[in-house]
């Protein structure tokens, strides 16, 4: 979980940044970026929802006297929820016309939301998680990453993995390519990674992992 959330973390920090350095009027560059923003958004999403599904009511059941702090965590979903139903409106503005005021009225939307989200993942590391080991089965946490994994498109799937290595020890890096299969390994290795780094490139001026 905590690697997932570095990812978002990261890539929550990055969003305004690229909308701000955009320049006026380029609409290609704002619908590249507007585009990597609806991922983004697409991806906690769905993060949550599994949550809300899978992890909160186990919780409710198993950890009584912990009510109020699950309770907590549904909360902030819904206030990270409201930043995010927001979006759409704004990036397809955006996207028509890059201008100046729409820019800043959107990027500082993503600051909101990066603030909302900093503040929900930081008590969720440090509050919820030992909740977790105490109350879920290790088969029940598993079948969070297996249903994450399985909600994304094919064509996804190697540049999530570039996303997740991205910022992953060396340890963490062997522990996910250890998961997957040989297959998937080779992939990773031989195109993966090539086809992550563009992406990078293409969205930060930056290579990703390698």
């Amino acid at each position: 979980m905590v690697i997932v959330h570095r990812v978002f973390r990261r890539e929550s920090a990055l969003l305004p940044r690229l909308v701000r350095a955009v320049t006026a009027g380029d609409t290609a560059r704002a619908r590249t970026v507007a585009e990597y923003a609806r991922e983004y958004a697409d991806g906690l999403h769905h993060h949550h929802h599994l949550e809300d599904e899978l992890i909160w009511p186990l919780l409710r059941t198993r950890a009584g006297a912990q009510q109020e702090l699950v309770d907590r965590m549904a909360r902030q979903h819904t206030v990270i929820d409201a930043t995010l139903a927001r979006l759409p409106g704004l990036l397809g503005e955006w996207c028509d016309d890059a201008a100046p005021v729409t820019a800043r009225t959107l990027a500082d939307l993503l600051d909101e939301h990066r603030d909302a989200l900093t503040e929900h993942l930081d008590d969720e590391e440090r509050l919820v998680l030992p909740l977790v080991a105490d109350h879920l089965a290790v088969a029940e946490w598993d079948l969070v990453g297996r249903r994450g994994l399985e909600a994304l498109p094919k064509n996804k799937v190697l540049l999530a993995l570039g996303a997740i290595l991205e910022d992953a020890t060396a340890e963490e890096r062997a522990w996910f390519l250890g998961r997957a299969p040989l297959a998937g390994r080779l992939l990773w290795r031989f195109a993966g990674r090539r086809q992550y780094a563009a992406r990078c490139r293409a969205l930060r001026g930056a290579p990703g992992t390698d």
